[in-house]
């Protein structure tokens, strides 16, 4: 691209002015991203402690970036808490990478919209190209392909991809007289997951106004997995109760615990009573990038939307989730509304997708550059080898809980998220969940197993390397014998 000169009227940047600052910007990032473990993984912050600091109206006129680059470092990076820090080993990765955000700067540059084929070609033909690599790279079944009946689209999260899937599978079972008629009158239509399932479908059957009362809640087997026999009767109990059974979330790697639902023996259940089967892999699908960890897809042949999230162990920074579907169609007539500003003989040539009608908000970013980026970047090899050294290094820690005289393992460990606790009970585990956090060295989270309190030690960052894991052991032992811990 050569360069040309250009004015920059009124309050605008010039292109030199840009040039300048953005390398300011670069720079920062590269800093940033050299210096983040010296930093406090926990933000230590007290409450309203960031608006304090920030000025009661907006400015009147124009501030030098210097002065805005300087208050990101005084006000703003106080109250970070560093996802990216090879020290937080809390809730589930949220990884990034230096050719993830170079895409993402890229995609802002373009500040495309794409939501239509003819709005930004590019955008859509690569999303289409780069989600087909994805089913490939994970062995996904070819149904979930682009030159089959489905295909993939990038959504913000996996929340929106259930509340996606659920919406699609309501208006398929009432071919399609809720999106019409609403749902005042019609039979109580229902929804099953686990105990374990994310809680994005609670909050998905409020919106698609199924009601949270008809969301049932399947019970898990000792490794926290759903149990197919108690799907099967609650779905026979709701047909005897002239109610209409549509919908069950599977789940391969609980938030909670890592568990992994049968899909296979839950997928022959609603094949056999006509229901939706969404899979939600948001984190462990990751892990199918390598062959040795692909039993985890077992059964997806039998689902009719997928989606996992390359924002949480594939170095793609967030927002980017890949949602699969079986028959595209079935979203098409869910979310398609085409007023006439929207037409175009692209469109109605029937040529071309247009993500808009596979998903709830009309606008969309242009997330497939850096997905693009990472793939190529990376290549298969090179992630593969990290998702590796990641598993090998949770086994590790394994290793030491159930070696240790202090602690011991509160779930099994699939991949790369280890459940333990203190072996004298919640409140001694909930002091070194205090103790490490306040620490500032690294972050913990915390869940509820079996009425039990419980640690999660999620590793997956990018730069988490095995010291980082000693570090965190040590540390943990030091709050669980209650001695001296630096500050």
């Amino acid at each position: 691209m050569s360069a040309k000169p250009s004015s920059s009227p009124g309050f605008h940047l010039s292109a030199e002015q840009f040039r300048r600052h953005g390398h300011d910007a670069i720079e920062w990032i590269a800093r940033y991203m050299e210096n983040v473990e010296s930093f406090p993984v926990l933000s230590q912050v007290k409450p309203g402690q960031i608006r304090s600091q920030l000025p009661d109206s907006p400015p009147q006129t124009p501030e030098r970036l210097e002065d805005i680059f300087a208050d990101l470092d005084r006000i703003i990076l106080p109250g970070i808490t560093h996802w990216q820090s090879p020290g937080f080993f809390a809730f589930f990765p949220g990884n990034n990478s230096a050719p993830s955000i170079l895409g993402e700067v890229l995609s802002a540059a373009l500040g495309v919209q794409g939501m239509m084929w003819v709005t930004s070609p590019a955008c859509t033909e690569l999303e289409t190209h780069v989600l087909d690599w994805v089913a490939r790279m994970l062995d996904l079944p070819e149904k979930f392909h682009s030159a089959d009946s489905g295909g993939g689209v990038i959504q913000d999260s996996a929340s929106s991809a259930t509340l996606c899937a659920l919406l699609a599978a309501r208006e398929r079972k009432t071919d399609g007289w809720t999106n019409q008629n609403g749902m005042a009158g019609s039979q109580p239509l229902v929804a099953y997951g686990s105990t374990q399932t994310h809680t994005s479908m609670d909050k998905a059957v409020r919106i698609a106004g199924v009601g949270q009362e008809n969301l049932i809640k399947i019970d898990v087997d000792d490794s926290f997995a759903m149990k197919p026999d108690s799907l099967e009767k609650a779905i026979r109990r709701d047909l005897e109760k002239d109610r209409i059974p549509f919908f069950v979330c599977a789940t391969l790697g609980t938030t909670s615990s890592t568990a992994f639902d049968p899909v296979e023996a839950i997928g022959s259940i609603c094949q056999k009573y006509g229901l939706w089967l969404h899979v939600d892999a948001a984190m462990s699908g990751t892990a199918a990038l390598c062959p040795e960890f692909r039993w985890l897809n077992k059964g997806l042949e039998l689902a009719d939307s997928y989606c996992f999230n390359p924002h949480k162990w594939m170095f793609v920074n967030f927002d980017c989730t890949c949602f699969f579907t079986a028959d595209r169609e079935d979203l098409i007539r869910t979310f398609s509304v085409v007023p006439e500003f929207l037409r175009n003989p692209a469109s109605d040539s029937g040529r071309v997708i247009d993500y808009r009608d596979w998903q709830i908000p009309l606008g969309r970013r242009f997330r497939a550059l850096k997905l693009w980026f990472v793939i190529r970047s990376y290549g298969i090899e090179g992630l593969q080898h990290h998702v590796r050294e990641h598993v090998r290094l949770a086994r590790l820690f394994r290793e030491r809980v159930e070696n240790s005289e202090l602690f011991e393992l509160a779930a099994p460990v699939r991949l790369n998220l280890v459940c333990f606790r203190h072996k004298q009970g919640d409140e001694a585990t909930r002091r070194v969940l205090d103790r490490v956090n306040r620490s500032g060295k690294m972050y913990l989270t915390h869940t509820r197993l079996n009425h039990r309190t419980v640690l999660r030690m999620c590793i997956g960052q990018t730069h988490t390397s095995q010291r980082h894991v000693d570090d965190a052991w040590q540390l943990l032992q030091e709050a669980a014998e209650e001695g001296p811990i630096n500050s």
